[in-house]
């Protein structure tokens, strides 16, 4: 049993006529994506869309899902996206597949964001999975030392021998904090940093959390 799939394509449901809706990126967003694909063939379902990646607007691309630019679509509806970890008061830790900032940019600009996740990610205290900090290139070093002297434990992303890059031109340090007592004041903090561009701490902005059980049952968690 795929959770990861069981609990996106619920969490597709909320999607309806007219709306416009945010793409979220990674492996679950992946199926939440295909599942609207199969709405949008098969119900004639009429959306308008954006994406949180290249990767998932080439897919969407491929399934027939119309996207709009961001100039045109205005105010999103709904955008449905995955989680690296979700505490109890629906704050989270998002950023694994690297689009943390165009997911924040995106959810901000949504009037719901939906976020689905398999038991695994629902913690009670945030920080075990390590949290993602966009850094321009720009004297990345200083800002991965200040990362650094605030006791983030921070590591370069990397892809192969070269530093990942985001689809911004960006790096990202990845912070082994192992717990987060203060969220709100963490993400300031960090967001003060010359350098910083954002970080993967989303929160008070999920409405609605799809959690998908090993024993195939869908839990909802509402703000």
């Amino acid at each position: 049993m795929d959770l990861k799939r069981l609990a996106a394509e619920r969490a597709v449901e909320y999607v309806k006529d007219g709306m416009k809706v945010g793409l979220g990126t990674g492996s679950t967003a992946y199926w939440a994506i295909q599942r609207l694909g199969e709405r949008v063939k098969n119900e004639g379902l009429q959306i308008e869309t954006v994406a949180t990646s290249q990767a998932s607007e080439d897919q969407a691309r491929e399934l027939g899902i119309p996207l709009v630019p961001f100039s045109e679509i205005g105010r999103l509806d709904i955008t449905i996206d995955g989680a690296d970890e979700v505490d109890g008061r629906l704050n989270l830790i998002k950023g694994g597949g690297g689009a943390l900032l165009r997911e924040k940019i995106v959810a901000m600009n949504s009037r719901r964001l939906v976020i689905v996740v398999d038991e695994s990610k629902v913690i009670h205290t945030l920080g075990k999975f390590p949290l993602p900090v966009e850094i321009v290139p720009f004297a990345c070093e200083w800002t991965y030392h200040a990362l650094d002297q605030m006791g983030c434990h921070p590591a370069w992303r990397m892809n192969g021998s070269e530093k990942y890059m985001t689809d911004n031109g960006n790096y990202i340090a990845d912070c082994k904090l192992g717990r987060i007592s203060d969220a709100e004041a963490l993400n300031q903090k960090l967001n003060m940093i010359p350098g910083v561009v954002d970080n993967g701490l989303f929160v008070d902005m999920a409405d609605t959390i799809v959690v998908a059980h090993a024993d195939g049952t869908i839990e909802i968690k509402r703000k």
